[in-house]
């Protein structure tokens, strides 16, 4: 990052597969029209549940992988691997170049394979223990993700896997670029993935009442900073970015979306499931990451909130938000990019790098949609009114889970 002796490290690949599109362009194209991939549930007969809505990716993947293997695999890897394949055809990097100890992979999942649980559970409930399938383990563990990318790329660097609920997604970049940083590898392919569009996890997250109801209006749903917002909408998919070694892309002549220039990492330390009041735990990854960036409060130009729409998530993000930057919070453009995906858990937060990259790269930053009626205890510039054309030096996402565990990520226009 700014510390003397450590390398710069680069995004130079996107893949985004989203309920609002699947690869970099599409992505692009579906936020700055505001649109939303929220719709009835069709992944599983949703009648007996309260929520009934989600954000699915839409389509087959059967572009990007042989059907004959996907049956082996949960849908989170599947999406895992569409992911990783978009942003290396992004990124303009060959096999050959990605193979071998200087390639590393850090892709993390918030929950893992949980329709192959939910599967196996069934089985082992109807037909005993000696019917469940060799492959439940295999196929249900969370580090497969980065397991199968680093296999089908041949990548035989530093490899991990992040979970971190919520802040999986942005922890897998952080962490990731650290090995950069280090001269460890010279390009990581780094994100997360999600599949819990299931009756289990949609069950829970309902009776914990932490799910939005308006299921007779999908596409409204997520509302985060709105006055009426009642609870997250669940979303499935993966972001897979490509991160380089500063020198190593520019000497190939990669396209370069932005720098990593910051990261930070923290616990609330508070309780299972609420935030700390004033977003107090937010506040040092917010900090941190500025610190390790080497930038002031007053150079960041933009924030891809968490932005859940849960009452309590925007109030104290926002509380957090204005004790960092304090009066220059009022300067700072805003925006949750989940009032269009849904809420993709350990996705969710290697989408929102993703979002900021291209905000970085384009001088155009997404809106939060929905937003008619704000909430007035929060009373911050949260983009309302559609994407905004502004060209930012610095950019921050954020990101927080249940346990209390918050990352942050500091991005610079190159």
């Amino acid at each position: 990052m700014s510390v003397t002796g450590l390398k710069r490290v680069v995004i130079t690949g996107l893949g985004p597969v989203t309920p609002i599109g699947i690869g970099a362009a599409a992505f692009a194209e579906a936020q700055r029209a505001g649109k939303s991939g929220v719709v009835a549930i069709t992944r599983f007969d949703a009648t007996d549940t309260a929520s009934k809505i989600a954000g699915e990716v839409q389509g087959s993947l059967d572009a990007w992988l042989d059907p004959r293997e996907a049956r082996k695999l949960d849908r989170y890897v599947q999406l895992a691997l569409v992911g990783a394949e978009l942003a290396v055809r992004d990124s303009g990097l060959t096999e050959d170049e990605l193979r071998g100890e200087r390639t590393g992979t850090v892709i993390g999942s918030g929950i893992g394979g949980m329709k192959t649980f939910e599967d196996q559970a069934r089985v082992n409930v109807e037909r005993g223990p000696g019917r469940i399938s060799p492959m439940f383990i295999p196929m249900q563990i969370a580090n497969m993700g980065a397991g199968h990318v680093a296999m089908r790329f041949g990548a035989t660097g530093p490899s991990s896997t992040v979970v971190t609920a919520c802040a999986t997604g942005t922890g897998a970049i952080g962490d990731a670029a650290r090995w950069i940083q280090l001269g460890l590898a010279d390009v990581m392919i780094a994100g997360g993935a999600e599949a819990s569009i299931t009756q289990m996890a949609v069950g829970g997250f309902s009776n914990m009442k932490a799910l939005s109801t308006r299921n007779d209006e999908p596409e409204k749903a997520s509302r985060p900073f709105s006055a009426t917002r009642d609870g997250f909408v669940l979303g499935e998919g993966a972001g897979v970015l490509i991160l380089e070694e500063y020198e190593h892309a520019v000497k190939r002549g990669a396209r370069i979306y932005a720098e990593i220039v910051g990261y930070g990492t923290s616990a609330d330390a508070h309780h299972i499931t609420m935030p700390a009041p004033e977003g107090r735990g937010a506040q040092v990854a917010m900090r941190m990451a500025l610190a390790t960036g080497g930038a002031n409060p007053e150079q960041v130009g933009y924030i891809n909130a968490h932005g859940t729409s849960t009452y309590y998530n925007d109030l104290h993000e926002t509380q957090g938000i204005k004790h960092v930057f304090g009066d220059h919070a009022t300067a700072l453009a805003i925006s949750s990019t989940k009032s269009m995906t849904g809420h993709l858990l350990g996705a969710a937060g290697a989408i929102e790098a993703i979002a900021v990259a291209q905000a970085l790269a384009d001088g155009i930053l997404p809106p939060t949609i929905n937003l008619t009626d704000p909430d007035p205890e929060l009373g911050l510039d949260y983009i309302p009114e559609g994407a905004r054309e502004k060209q930012v030096e610095y950019a921050l996402s954020n990101s927080f889970a249940f346990g209390g565990q918050n990352a942050a990520l500091l991005f610079k226009r190159v």
